[in-house]
């Protein structure tokens, strides 16, 4: 049963990091940014996590984006909600901003090799959080979004969905896992055309397609093998990623191959 009275501590903590001391907003719009960190928390008590994991996603931007003069440190939330609360923060906060972009993003992701299931749970909340809002502005408002990022659109949606994928792997029986592999046929297709060319499929022969064989998506980084991952058509059959539905192979049947003849001739 979750304990309100915690709860309402730390959303009371994170108001004050973030929208008293400094009234910060989200990216490229004049929405305070205490509603993001809240949406973390919704999610995952939506989802059942338990109190102290739902306090963590309160609280799990406030290490990383609290100012100096009120700078927000592991002790202070040991002090304010326990051990296992401030070491749910520390593990998805990013600890030093300073580094390039693509740097930071590359850490993180390591960093997720060795994620507990509850820090797993509060970072699948952010990035649900995080690209559902994306997802939604994309609808509204196309491309010009992104020119709110500090990365290029292809990068910023890679990064999300290999973020996804690591997530997936590192606990595939999450309760939001699901919901992650929904967003992340989204994103993907949001920059298709730049993916598909980038790394276009795979034509190989039907006498050649192994079923057992280890595929990478080049797109999310899955890997997997594609039993179970295909649909059939006609005349050839798609290998698609289970996670981002990126298409790998293009397996034709014997006919397309006699037909391509014929029709040369």
């Amino acid at each position: 049963m979750l304990q309100l009275f915690k709860i309402q501590k730390a959303i009371i903590f994170a108001t004050k990091t973030h929208e008293v001391y400094q009234k910060q907003k989200r990216k490229g719009k004049d929405i305070a940014y205490i509603t993001h960190p809240l949406t973390v928390g919704i999610i995952l008590a939506y989802a059942g996590a338990d109190n102290d994991v739902v306090c963590a996603g309160i609280l799990h931007d406030t290490m990383e984006d609290s100012i100096e003069e009120k700078k927000v440190n592991l002790e202070m939330l040991k002090e304010q909600f326990g051990k296992n609360v401030a070491n749910l923060v520390l593990a998805v906060t990013e600890t030093d901003k300073s580094l390039p972009w693509k740097k930071r993003k590359k850490l993180a992701k390591e960093h997720i090799k060795n994620f507990s299931h509850g820090a797993v749970f509060v970072k699948s909340a952010d990035i649900l959080a995080n690209t559902r809002e994306l997802i939604e502005d994309y609808e509204k408002e196309g491309d010009q979004i992104f020119a709110r990022f500090n990365a290029p659109k292809e990068k910023l949606l890679k990064n999300y969905l290999e973020t996804i994928t690591l997530l997936i792997e590192q606990w595939p029986a999450s309760p939001l896992a699901q919901e992650l592999r929904f967003v992340s046929t989204k994103i993907a297709r949001m920059a298709g055309l730049v993916f598909m060319s980038e790394t276009p499929a795979k034509i190989i022969q039907y006498s050649d397609y192994d079923r057992e064989i280890i595929l990478e998506c080049p797109v999310c980084k899955w890997k997997g093998k594609s039993k179970g991952n295909i649909e059939y058509h006609d005349d050839l059959l798609d290998v698609t990623c289970p996670n981002c539905d990126k298409m790998l192979l293009i397996v034709e049947y014997p006919l397309v191959k006699i037909a391509k003849t014929i029709k040369q001739k």
